[in-house]
């Protein structure tokens, strides 16, 4: 009986890892009745386990603290995986858009810390990325901006996934070029 117990348990927390939340953005939006205005916020989430997992999500309610947990929930429920070099950056430089917002994220060498500003921030360090840096060009918006970022994080491949859709193996991907082939060249 204890046995399956321990085996619930470790089920138990494969199904739920333990999640880091940050909260990006809160709105606050009126509506005019007879009496006077009726006040409701409106939420924006990141979510991610800082080691590969991300998402966002959007909640209203009537109260703040109620708008944080369904954002928090939608956020968990649309989470994606993003591959990273050596768990601390990304393994090319991508682009990612979304309505007037576009993104530009490049890989970044160890030390250079998170360079990025605002919303896109918050997804780096949700995802657990170390080094990156990023610029956000067109809109402004923190929904459209943390959308072209997980739209460009979506197109992000790993060299095993490069590998295996062209049917090789991962040194022939990433196989420098020999010095002495130009050199041969030359000389010819």
């Amino acid at each position: 009986m204890a046995e399956r117990d321990n085996r619930r348990g470790r089920q138990d927390r494969d199904e739920t890892p333990e999640f880091a939340d940050r909260l990006v953005a809160i709105n606050r939006v009126s509506k005019t009745v007879k009496g006077g205005k009726r006040f409701g916020f409106a939420a924006l989430v990141v979510v991610g386990d800082q080691r590969g997992r991300v998402g966002f999500g959007k909640g209203k309610a009537k109260e703040v603290p109620e708008a944080i947990r369904k954002a928090t929930e939608s956020a968990k429920r649309n989470m994606m995986r993003v591959p990273l070099r050596d768990g601390r950056t990304l393994h090319h430089d991508i682009e990612g858009r979304h309505g007037a917002g576009k993104v530009v994220m490049r890989t970044a060498p160890a030390g250079t810390g998170i360079i990025a500003g605002g919303p896109m921030r918050a997804v780096f360090e949700m995802l657990g990325v170390q080094d990156v840096v990023a610029k956000s060009i067109g809109s402004q918006n923190p929904y459209n901006m943390i959308r072209a970022t997980l739209d460009g994080l979506g197109k992000e491949a790993s060299p095993r996934q490069v590998a295996a859709r062209r049917g090789k193996k991962v040194a022939d991907i990433l196989k420098k070029p020999d010095a002495e082939a130009p050199a041969a060249a030359a000389e010819a």
